[in-house]
């Protein structure tokens, strides 16, 4: 009796007496004490009221089964496909939509709706995988800022690709914890080409020269991700590298003269095809005829020869100070012995490998002259803490044997 009330009441001419009376029958069928007859009625009822004209009355039914685990299926599945301000509520919340509605909700969809599902609790890979693939830059933020997302690799990557041009995308994807070393790389790489184009467009650098200190600022910036990184990490970063173009001779020759051995042992497992154990042992010959081997099994150009050997057999010399430092900073040591070995070469060769390393030898002269002056920045603040500190009580003091003289 008290359903079919319910339903009388469903059919007022007020589109807002029909909504509360939507919501009333939703909630009694989803949390009443009701026998299984009275169940069946509000059930069939509460599906009849998918064909109200008013959107009103479909957001009351919306709202009251969205977090409902009873809601009927057919309801929830037929609300998703609603209008936006509609479907949201249930793609958002509803446990009862399976991973298979709500890809196909997102393949049919429009993006707030994709915007909806990826900011649900809980999101399987297989799902964010499928938005990955079809959704737009809003949604993939919310993909990407959503802790419950099992985001794999591969879907972060395919991310990147899609629209790694929108900056708040890159913003979400860095603050990731578990973003994978060469997911960082390609966020990194995006920001540069970013970059490189608007100081290109505002014309404050030539394309030549901003493609330049956009590939030296992307090397600087994948040695620091690389720095500490475990050796699995590393071939993943090396494999990604040269898939996209960017694993260069001069970015090893970078990592060996900023004394990145492991970087550089991983580099050069990928393009040889040796063992790791094996490289390393060329690697690190003292004779210089296994590196010459390994140089050439990595089919590194035969110009850059010299410059490698030179700056191995300074790392080798040189007992502490350039293994493995804190920072990803230049040797000016290896550097120079890099420059002397090429200048023996033909200008034809060597103009551009000594140019290179010239670039090299002014980027660590920079690095070591901020360092010295943020010391003597620090020594002159604390100095002048200390001469300060007497005058201080003495001023103290004196304020004090006036407040005591009145």
């Amino acid at each position: 009796m008290i359903i079919r009330q319910f339903l009388l009441w469903t059919q007022h001419d007020s589109a807002g007496r029909r909504a509360e009376a939507a919501s009333s029958l939703a909630r009694a069928y989803l949390y009443g004490d009701l026998d299984p007859a009275a169940r069946w009625e509000a059930k069939t009822a509460i599906t009849a009221l998918l064909d109200d004209p008013s959107p009103l009355v479909r957001r009351a039914l919306a709202e009251a089964c969205a977090n409902a685990a009873d809601a009927p299926r057919t309801l929830v599945v037929a609300l998703a496909q609603d209008q936006p301000e509609i479907a949201g509520l249930v793609l958002a919340r509803s446990p009862v939509l399976s991973d298979a509605d709500l890809v196909d909700c997102a393949a049919v969809g429009d993006e707030s709706g994709r915007v909806a599902i990826a900011g649900r609790p809980h999101l399987s890979a297989m799902l964010c995988g499928a938005l990955a693939e079809i959704a737009g830059a809003a949604a993939l933020r919310a993909l990407a800022a959503n802790p419950g997302a099992e985001v794999t690799r591969g879907s972060l990557l395919r991310m990147v690709e899609r629209h790694g041009d929108d900056a708040r995308l890159r913003e979400a994807l860095l603050a990731r914890p578990d973003l994978p070393l060469d997911v960082r790389q390609a966020v990194a790489a995006r920001l540069a080409s970013a970059l490189s184009a608007f100081v290109s467009g505002c014309g404050w650098l030539s394309p030549e020269r901003s493609e330049r200190v956009t590939r030296e600022a992307r090397e600087r910036a994948t040695l620091g991700f690389a720095e500490g990184s475990e050796a699995a990490d590393l071939r993943r970063l090396v494999a990604y590298l040269r898939a996209a173009g960017q694993l260069t001779p001069g970015l090893i020759l970078r990592a060996m003269l900023s004394g990145r051995m492991a970087f550089t042992e991983a580099a050069l497992t990928d393009l040889s095809g040796l063992p790791a154990e094996r490289v390393a042992g060329l690697l690190h010959d003292r004779r210089g005829s296994g590196l010459a081997a390994l140089y050439r099994r990595a089919g590194l150009p035969p110009a850059l020869e010299p410059a490698f050997a030179a700056a191995m057999t300074a790392w080798h010399e040189e007992s502490t100070g350039l293994r493995e430092t804190s920072a990803p900073a230049l040797s000016r040591r290896m550097i120079e012995r890099a420059v002397t070995a090429c200048e023996r070469l033909p200008f034809g060769e060597a103009h551009a490998i000594v140019a290179l390393l010239n670039r090299f030898d002014a980027e660590a002269a920079r690095d070591e002259a901020r360092v010295l002056a943020r010391a003597l920045v620090n020594e002159a603040t604390v100095d002048s803490v200390l001469d300060a500190i007497p005058a201080a009580l003495m001023e103290s003091y004196r304020q004090d044997r006036l407040r005591l003289a009145a």
